[in-house]
């Protein structure tokens, strides 16, 4: 999947569906594709979101992995 590629896809379909002047059946059929679409851009950004976060520089300079909640300080979850 090209992100961009589908963001921008995505936003050409909320277009069309907010002027409202679609017929029903493509109406569903542009809202089913935008469905799609938003979740595969969703798993997309997670798992980016996911390397980022693990990503950490070790005391060297070089570039290790490591849990999460090491790098949240374990504070996920609380308010």
């Amino acid at each position: 999947m090209e992100f961009e590629k589908s963001l921008t896809r995505l936003t050409k379909i909320v277009d069309k569906l907010e002027k409202g002047e679609v017929p029903l059946e493509e109406s569903l059929s542009l809202f089913e594709e935008g469905m799609n679409l938003l979740a595969g851009l969703k798993e997309y950004l997670s798992a980016a979101e996911t390397k980022i976060q693990k990503l950490i520089k070790d005391s060297e300079g070089k570039i290790g992995t490591d849990e999460y909640t090491e790098l949240s300080g374990g504070v996920e979850g609380k308010d």
